[in-house]
This record gives structure tokens, sequence and C-alpha cells, in this order.
């Protein structure tokens, strides 16, 4: 039995119906919802990563093999596995590996197609290798139609903020403020928050110009290491009936 076959069967053993249908739910799998179509073993993400490790030198044709699987674990094992390869040639520096890397992430991504995969992967295959280049098509990407594609360009950037590079952040966020997706919102929220946590004061530059026009959401994200009382100051310079929010 090979490799590939090998971790599939490890992945069914740990399968539950009942951690399937939950999983189901809270990936919005139904007719419409982000996640239509999607298909859960029931194992969790501790187990997946337990896999990971034990399956770390699966060749790239048997990962592509996992993106174009049905079932979600399998496309997120690929993921992992794809993000602990970049690691492991950022930290080597190594710019062919991470260059094939990024290659075969882009030509591949179809099968990208969640938050927890884009969110797992994006920041340490894509962030490794654009960290030293022209970041051009990570714009290019966020304003793609599909909603994938506009979360990668962020997640991407969550590399470039722990090297103390916050200006892409920042712009892309600029650019996808009148996104209608909550995943985009809740993705440039998160990174203004990351980029809060290191340099309060950018943030606060950035949201004395930008809270007026800021998705509910999006500002939310952005605040949530902030002080009580300032989180309030800045909720109530965004309009409520922004995106339709609550």
């Amino acid at each position: 039995m090979n490799e590939l076959n090998s971790l599939r069967r490890e992945l069914r053993a740990l399968g539950s119906p009942a951690k399937a249908l939950s999983a189901a739910r809270f990936f919005k799998n139904g007719p419409g919802q982000y996640g239509e179509g999607d298909v859960f073993l029931g194992v969790t993400v501790p187990q997946q990563r337990s896999l990971v490790v034990k399956h770390r030198e699966l060749s790239l044709a048997d990962i592509q093999a996992l993106l174009a699987s049905r079932f979600h674990e399998e496309r997120l094992v690929a993921c992992l596995l794809l993000a602990g390869r970049a690691k492991r040639a950022a930290k080597a520096q190594d710019p062919a590996a991470l260059k094939t890397l990024a290659s075969f992430y882009w030509k591949h991504r179809a099968g990208i197609n969640n938050w927890d995969l884009v969110d797992s992967s994006a920041e340490h295959v894509l962030g490794s290798y654009y960290i030293k280049r022209s970041r051009v098509p990570l714009f290019k990407m966020a304003r793609s139609a599909r909603l994938w594609d506009r979360r990668y360009a962020v997640l991407a950037t969550f590399h470039f903020i722990r090297q103390g590079d916050f200006k892409d952040s920042l712009h892309l966020t600029e650019l996808l403020m009148e996104d209608k997706h909550d995943l985009i919102h809740k993705a440039c929220g998160w990174m203004l928050r990351e980029v809060g946590k290191r340099e309060p004061e950018v943030l606060r530059t950035f949201l004395n110009k930008n809270a007026v026009r800021m998705p509910r959401t999006m500002l939310r994200y952005s605040l949530e290491k902030l002080a009580p009382r300032e989180r309030q100051n800045y909720m109530k310079k965004s309009s409520p009936r922004r995106f339709g929010a609550k």
C-alpha cells in the first residue's frame, strides 16, 4: 500500500458521523452557502495534524490528489502539508523550493476552498514566497470575483506582518473596504488586529482615517485588543447599516 492510500485509510478510521454533521454545519455546506457541497469525514484538526507529522514527506503529486478530494479533511491535510513544507523551505532559505510551492498552490487552489484551508496555508506558502518579491500578484487576486482568491491575498500578508511589514495589509484592507462578504471583512479585521498588537499607533492612524466607512464586522475584529472605551468610541463612528450589520 502506498503512502497516500495509507493516509486516506487512517483518516477514514478516525472519522465520526456525528462530528462530520457538526462540521458540515459549522463550515456552511448548505445550498447557497460558501461551503456548499463540502463533504466531511468527522476528523478533528489535532488528529489531522498528527497525520501530517507522520506523512510530512508525502509527494506533491499525492498532495495534489488530496487537494482534488471531495473530503474536506483530505484537503486540509494537503494544506497543512504544504504549509509545513513552506516553513521548512523558508527556514532553510531555499527560494527555489518556495517558488515551486507557491506555483503549485496557485495552480491547484480550486481545492483550497474554505476559510480554514486558506488560513492554514496562505500565510506560509504565499507569504513566505512574496515577502521578498513584488506583491502585485496578491493585489490582482484581491480583485478576483472568487471569494477564496481574495482571502488568499489578505492572509498571505500575515507573514509580512510577522516581519514588521504592515503596508500591504493596510493597502489590501482599503482596497477591500467595499467587499460584500463577511469572510473578507473578518480576514481584513484580523490582519488589522495583528498590526495593532505590534504597533498600536499604526492601527489607530488607520482607524482614524477609515473607521467611518469600514464594515462593522471588519471594524469589530480590528478592535479586539484595544481598551473597551476605545473600542466603543471607534464603533460609534461606523454606520450600523454598513453591509446589513446587525
